[in-house]
C-alpha cells in the first residue's frame, strides 16, 4: 500500500514476523545520503579492492562500515548485531558482509612493506616514522576529497578555513606505541575544513610520532584537495605547525606543491622565556581587549618577528607574532604566542 502526503512517499509493508521491527529504522537514511553525495559511486570506482564479480562490492563494503560506526560500534564483530536484525535487512534490502569480509577489506590499506621501507629510512636515533600510504589509502582520499567538493559546490561555498590538528586515540593493541601523555596507542592527525564540516586531509600515526613531525605533505595534500573557486584560503593550527618548512611554504605566495596565492594563517608557539619577557615589557597601550569571559579577561598586542630564514625568500610576506594575554580571576597573567600571516582575519579566535 503506497500513499503520499506531502514531499515524502513511503511504503507501509503489513508483516506478521515480529522480528521484522528494528530499533535501528534511521540507519538506512545514512546509506542513502552516502549514495545521494557520490560517496558509495566513488568508493566503487576509486578503491578496484574486490576482486572477483560475486560477493559484497567495495562500496557495500565501505556502507556498512559506516553504518557499524553510525550505530556506535566499537570493533568489528559488532557487525553481527546488525546482520542479526532481520528489520534493518529488510529495510537495506540486502545483507550486511560479515565480520571476516569486512576484515579482508580493512586489511587492503595496510601494507607492511611500506612500513619497513619507512624504517629503513629512519637516522641514527630516530625512532618515530610515518609510512607512505598505499595504493587504496591514496584512493580513499580520493573519494573523501570529492565528497568534501560536493558539499562545498552544493552549499556555495567560497572560502576554507583549514584547522589542523592531532589527537591521541588510546589503544591495547599489542601494536600500540607508547604516547607522550603517558599512555600506549595511535596519534592521528587531521585537517578540518570548517566552513564545509568537512576533514579534508588526514594521516593515521603511531603514538610515538611527535605531533610536529613531517605536517607539510598533509598541509600540502589538503589545499590541493580543495576546488579552485574558492576566493579565500587559511590555515590554523597549534604550536605542532611552528617549524620552518611549514611557515616558510604559507608565507610563499608562489609556494611549491599548492596553490599559488594568499593564505592567510593563524600557529601558535611555544612560549620561550624571550617572549614572555618581551610580553611582560610591553606598554598597557600596547593591549587591546580581545574577549570578555566568565573566569578572564583576555587582551592582545602585536609584535613584529624576525625571522632572518623567512626574511631571505624575496616573495615571503612579513610575518607578525602575536601576543595574548589572559588575566584570571585572581589577577594572575599568562600569555599566549602566534605566528600571524598577512591578510584578513580568518576567524574571531585569531589573535588579531
Amino acid at each position: 500500500m503506497r500513499r503520499t502526503t506531502g514531499m515524502l512517499p513511503y511504503t507501509i509493508e503489513v508483516t506478521h514476523d515480529e522480528d521484522a521491527v528494528t530499533a535501528y529504522a534511521g540507519l538506512p537514511m545514512v546509506v542513502e545520503t552516502m549514495r545521494k553525495l557520490g560517496v558509495s559511486r566513488q568508493l566503487e570506482a576509486e578503491l578496484g579492492i574486490r576482486q572477483r564479480n560475486n560477493g559484497a562490492t567495495d562500496a557495500d563494503k565501505g556502507e556498512a562500515l559506516v553504518l557499524l560506526m553510525s550505530a556506535g560500534g566499537s570493533c568489528l564483530s559488532d557487525i553481527d548485531k546488525l546482520r542479526a536484525d532481520k528489520g534493518l535487512m529488510r529495510l537495506l534490502g540486502r545483507e550486511l558482509p560479515s565480520e571476516q569480509i569486512l576484515w579482508t577489506y580493512l586489511n587492503a590499506f595496510h601494507d607492511d612493506a611500506l612500513i619497513e621501507e619507512a624504517k629503513r629510512r629512519l637516522v641514527p636515533g630516530q625512532v618515530a616514522y610515518v609510512p607512505n600510504e598505499n595504493r587504496a589509502l591514496s584512493a580513499l582520499g580520493r573519494v573523501n576529497v570529492a565528497l568534501a567538493k560536493t558539499v562545498a559546490t552544493k552549499n556555495k561555498i567560497t572560502r576554507a578555513t583549514l584547522d589542523h590538528d592531532a589527537t591521541v586515540i588510546e589503544s591495547r593493541k599489542q601494536q600500540a606505541k607508547a604516547h607522550y601523555k603517558g599512555g600506549r596507542g595511535y596519534q592521528p592527525a587531521v585537517i578540518y575544513w570548517a566552513e564545509a564540516d568537512q576533514v579534508v586531509g588526514d594521516e593515521f600515526r603511531d603514538g610515538n610520532v611527535p605531533a610536529g613531525m613531517d605536517n607539510l605533505r598533509l598541509i600540502q595534500r589538503a589545499f590541493r584537495s580543495l576546488p579552485e573557486s574558492l576566493a579565500a584560503r587559511y590555515l590554523r593550527g597549534d604550536s605542532a605547525l611552528y617549524e620552518e618548512a611549514v611557515l616558510k611554504w604559507l608565507a610563499d605566495d608562489a609556494r611549491e606543491g599548492g596553490p599559488a596565492g594568499h593564505i592567510g594563517f593563524s600557529i601558535s608557539a611555544d612560549m620561550s622565556k624571550a617572549l614572555a619577557a618581551a610580553c611582560s615589557a610591553l606598554a598597557e597601550t600596547a593591549w587591546e581587549l580581545l574577549e570578555e569571559r566568565n573566569h578572564e579577561t583576555v587582551y592582545c598586542a602585536e609584535v613584529k618577528i624576525h625571522a632572518r630564514r623567512l626574511a631571505e625568500r624575496r616573495r615571503a610576506a612579513p610575518l607578525r607574532r602575536g601576543k595574548i594575554r589572559g588575566q584570571a580571576a585572581e589577577g594572575r597573567w599568562e600569555f599566549f604566542d602566534q605566528a600571524l600571516g598577512g591578510g584578513d582575519e580568518p576567524s574571531r579566535s585569531v589573535s588579531r
